[in-house]
C-alpha cells in the first residue's frame, strides 16, 4: 500500500476499508506459533480475499501459508483418530411449490403452516443442519446422527463447528440444538447439549433440566465439561453463566457472580477456566477458579484492566495467554498476555503502517448521575486535534441490543475513530440495558424500551453540552437496531435538543414489529407479550407509550432512515412507515435502502455508500 498516497492524516472511510481483518485460527500443533488469517476487502472488486498465515508465539516475522491443514490439529478427528465430523444441509420438508406439484416445477411458491419461515435474512426452504460422523478415510460412509429430525446443528443462522464436538474418550459426539419446530421454534431460546453414542446410536439430552440457551461445550484435557447457559426461556440476553459437569454433578461457577460471560477457555492445567466478560465500558479476561479448597473455589478475579477490548481467547504458551484485542482507534490484532508478569505484548501489526500515520482520536471516560441518582459511565470521543477553546458538533450515539455491552469495539460501519476524524466529538452512553454494570442495570431495559434509558440518553447528551467546546445548536442523535429504536422515540421527546437524526434498521412501529419479526420470543420477552393482551398494562405499555409511532405528531427534525431488505429482524416495514410519516409531515427525511442487505451492511461498495451518505447527511443537517 502506498501510504503516501494518503491525502489526510486523519481515519477516512477509504482508509478504514484498507485495514486487514485478522482472526485467529488457533495455536500450531506445538503450541509454538498461532495460526491466523487476513482478509483484506476491496471496494473495487466489491468482495474479500483471505490469505493465511502462522507467526511465532513470541512474535516477529509472520509466514504466509497455502492451508491451515498441516499447522492446526483437526477438532473434527475424535481423540483416538478413527473418525471425523462434518455438518451438511439435509432436505427434509416440503416447503416450495414445486415439492407439493413436481410437474409445476418452474412455479416459484412458498408454503408454510407454521412460523420460522425464515429466519435472520434467509427463508426456510426445508432444509437442516445435521452433524454426520464417518471413518477418518477417504471416500467414508457418513452417518447422520440426527436422522429424519427437523432441527438444525450447527444452530442457524449464526452456527458454525463450534456447535458439536467429541468427548474425550471418542465414544460420543456432543451438539448443540434447539430441538423445536415452527411456531415452537421462533417462541423458545431452549437449547440443550445432547450427546450421541456413536456404539449405540442413542442420544440423550444433557441439559434438559434447563429451559434457556445451553451452548459453547468445551472439555478440560481432564475430560470435564463446561459450557455456558442461560435460565430463562425466551431470554436471549439473560446472564451468562460458566457451568461444569464433573462426575455427574453440575455446578454453576458464576452463578454468584454479578455479570455475564461472553466466552471461555479451560486452563492448561484444568484448574481455572479464563473468560471474557463485559465490565465498566470495556470486556476484560477473567479467571475462576476450580481449587477443592473451599477458600478459593469459585473464586472470580479479574485478570486484565484498561480501554480495550478482549475479543477472543485462543490458547496458551508456558505462562501467556494469546488473544485478541480491539480498542476504539485499533482494530483487532493478537496479542499476548504473560500471566505471571501481568504484561501484554502485541503479536500481529498488521494494521499498525496505517494507524502511525493518522492522527488519533482521544478516548474519554465520563460519570454522570441519571435522573434516578445512578452513576453512568460514557464514553468520549475526541477529534483527533481537538482543541477546547473551539466548538465541535456532538453526536449522541445509541447502542444497538438493546443488551450489548457499549465497549472498546471497533466497528467497520459505527466507527467511532471516523466519526471524530470529521470533526464530530461522539458521545456513547452505557445507559441502563448494558452489560458489565451489574445484572440489574443490564436487565432494567426489559419492558422498559422508552422509559428509564431514554432519560439516560438525555442526562448524556444534557451533560456534555455544558463543556464550552460543545456547539449545542449542532447535536445530532444516531443509531441501528434498538438504537434505531432509541431514536425514533427521541424524535418525538428531544424537545428540540437534536437538528439532526440517523436511524438504521430501528423499530418504528412496535406493533407491526411483533407481527413481521422472526424471532419472537425476543418480543415476547422485552415487551412483555403480544400486542393484543389488552389486560396487561405492561404489555399495553410498549405498544402505546413506549412505541415510537405515538409521538411522530412531534416530530420536527430532519431524520436520515436506512434499512437493509434481507433483514429480517427488523423487516423493512418499519423503515417504511417511518419515511412516509416524515414525509408526510413534510420533515427532511432520506430513505436509504439497501436490497441485498441484513441487519448489517457486508459489501463493500454498499459500506462506503452508507459511510458518504452517512457523512453527506450530517454535513447537510448539522
Amino acid at each position: 500500500m502506498n501510504l503516501n498516497a494518503i491525502s489526510q492524516n486523519v481515519m477516512t472511510p477509504e482508509i478504514l476499508w484498507k485495514l486487514g481483518r485478522v482472526t485467529p485460527l488457533g495455536l500450531s500443533k506445538d503450541s509454538k506459533k498461532i495460526v491466523y488469517k487476513v482478509a483484506n476487502p476491496s471496494v473495487q472488486d466489491n468482495n474479500s480475499s483471505s490469505k493465511f498465515y502462522i507467526i511465532p508465539i513470541e512474535g516477529g516475522a509472520a509466514t504466509e501459508i497455502e492451508s491451515t491443514k498441516d499447522y492446526i490439529a483437526d477438532k473434527n478427528i475424535s481423540p483416538d483418530t478413527k473418525y471425523i465430523l462434518s455438518h451438511q444441509e439435509v432436505k427434509l420438508q416440503n416447503v416450495l411449490g414445486k415439492d407439493f406439484y413436481p410437474e409445476l416445477d418452474k412455479s416459484d411458491v412458498q408454503i408454510y403452516d407454521s412460523l420460522n419461515y425464515r429466519h435472520w435474512d434467509s427463508w426456510n426452504e426445508g432444509k437442516f443442519n445435521h452433524v454426520f460422523y464417518s471413518e477418518n478415510k477417504k471416500d467414508a460412509t457418513q452417518t447422520d446422527i440426527m436422522p429424519n429430525e427437523l432441527f438444525d446443528c450447527p444452530t442457524k443462522p449464526f452456527g458454525g463447528d463450534e456447535d458439536y464436538i467429541w468427548s474425550a474418550d471418542s465414544k460420543s459426539i456432543l451438539y448443540v440444538c434447539k430441538k423445536k419446530t415452527g411456531t415452537a421454534y421462533a417462541v423458545s431460546t431452549d437449547t440443550n447439549i445432547y450427546q450421541y453414542n456413536i456404539e449405540t446410536a442413542q442420544t440423550i439430552n444433557l441439559t434438559a433440566d434447563n429451559k434457556g440457551y445451553d451452548v459453547t461445550p468445551q472439555f478440560s484435557k481432564s475430560g470435564i465439561l463446561a459450557w455456558l447457559q442461560m435460565q430463562r426461556d425466551g431470554y436471549e440476553a439473560d446472564k451468562n453463566d460458566i457451568v461444569i459437569l464433573n462426575n455427574g454433578t453440575k455446578i454453576n461457577l458464576t452463578a454468584h457472580w454479578d455479570g455475564t460471560v461472553d466466552s471461555f477457555l479451560w486452563s492448561e492445567d484444568n484448574k481455572k477456566i479464563y473468560f471474557i466478560a463485559p465490565i465498566d465500558g470495556t470486556k476484560q479476561l477473567f479467571e475462576v477458579n476450580l481449587s477443592k479448597d473451599k477458600k478459593t473455589q469459585n473464586h472470580i478475579q479479574q485478570i486484565t484492566d484498561g480501554y480495550f477490548d478482549i475479543t477472543h481467547l485462543i490458547g496458551f504458551a508456558k505462562n501467556k495467554i494469546i488473544v485478541t484485542r480491539e480498542d476504539i482507534n485499533h482494530a483487532s490484532e493478537i496479542f499476548s498476555y504473560d500471566l505471571t508478569k501481568k504484561k501484554w505484548k502485541q503479536i500481529t501489526t498488521i494494521n499498525s503502517e496505517i494507524y502511525n500515520s493518522i492522527a488519533l482520536s482521544k478516548t474519554e471516560k465520563r460519570y454522570i448521575t441519571t435522573t434516578d441518582g445512578k452513576k453512568m459511565l460514557v464514553w468520549v470521543i475526541y477529534p483527533p486535534h481537538f482543541d477546547a477553546s473551539k466548538k465541535y458538533p456532538t453526536l449522541l450515539y445509541c447502542q444497538g441490543g438493546p443488551q450489548s455491552a457499549l465497549s472498546q469495539f471497533y466497528s467497520f460501519r459505527w466507527n467511532f475513530q471516523l466519526m471524530a476524524a470529521n470533526d464530530y466529538i461522539v458521545i456513547a452512553p452505557n445507559r441502563r440495558g448494558m452489560p458489565g454494570h451489574g445484572v440489574a442495570w443490564n436487565e432494567q431495559i426489559s419492558k422498559d424500551w422508552g422509559g428509564q434509558v431514554m432519560d439516560d440518553y438525555l442526562s448524556a447528551i444534557d451533560d456534555i453540552s455544558k463543556e464550552s467546546y460543545v456547539d449545542t445548536n449542532r447535536l445530532g442523535c444516531i443509531g441501528a437496531s434498538y438504537g434505531g429504536y432509541s431514536v425514533f422515540y427521541l424524535a418525538g421527546i428531544h424537545n428540540n435538543r437534536f437538528k439532526t437524526f440517523i436511524a438504521h434498521d430501528g423499530v418504528f412501529n412496535t406493533q407491526s414489529m411483533y407481527g413481521t419479526t422472526e424471532e419472537i420470543f425476543f418480543n415476547n420477552w422485552d415487551f412483555g407479550g403480544a400486542y393484543w393482551e389488552k389486560e396487561n398494562s405492561i404489555v399495553q405499555k410498549a405498544y402505546t407509550l413506549f412505541n415510537p409511532i405515538t409521538n411522530v405528531s412531534k416530530w420536527n427534525t430532519p431524520i436520515l432512515i436506512i434499512q437493509g431488505g434481507k433483514d429480517f429482524r427488523v423487516p423493512i416495514g418499519q423503515a417504511q412507515e417511518a419515511f412516509q410519516a416524515a414525509q408526510l409531515r413534510g420533515i427532511k427525511s432520506r430513505f436509504l435502502y439497501f436490497p441485498d442487505e441484513n441487519h448489517w451492511v457486508l459489501k463493500a461498495q454498499n459500506a462506503q455508500i452508507w459511510q458518504k451518505e452517512f457523512y453527506k447527511w450530517l454535513n447537510e443537517t448539522l
